[in-house]
């Protein structure tokens, strides 16, 4: 699944995290001509570099995505309709933007 995810990802470099550190991975977003910004598995005998600037901004989006999972109806998908869930995502997103940090 994750060389279709990358079929798919536009820009200029690749932001994940060590889940998708692998030799064969890392070739194939070079492949693709775009930058690896993953984090390195612990078991790797040299942690290969990485942009920590772009590397910030994957841990700001994961710390958004576990607020949002604090919303218990988001978490556990009470609305099973499409349009419901996508509705109550919205309204979620809005109040984390309103709300003070």
């Amino acid at each position: 699944m994750a060389d279709e995810l990358l079929d798919h990802a536009p820009g200029k470099a690749f932001i994940a995290d060590a889940g998708y550190d692998s030799n064969r991975f890392r070739q194939a977003i070079r492949e693709r001509k775009k930058r690896a910004v993953i984090g390195s598995k612990p078991e790797r005998p040299r942690k290969l570099p990485k942009s920590r600037e772009l590397y910030a901004k994957r841990y700001l989006i994961e710390c958004f995505f576990h607020n949002l999972k604090r919303f218990r109806a988001i978490a556990a998908r009470f609305e099973k309709t499409a349009r419901n869930f996508l509705a109550l995502t919205q309204l979620a997103c809005a109040w984390l933007s309103l709300a003070p940090n």
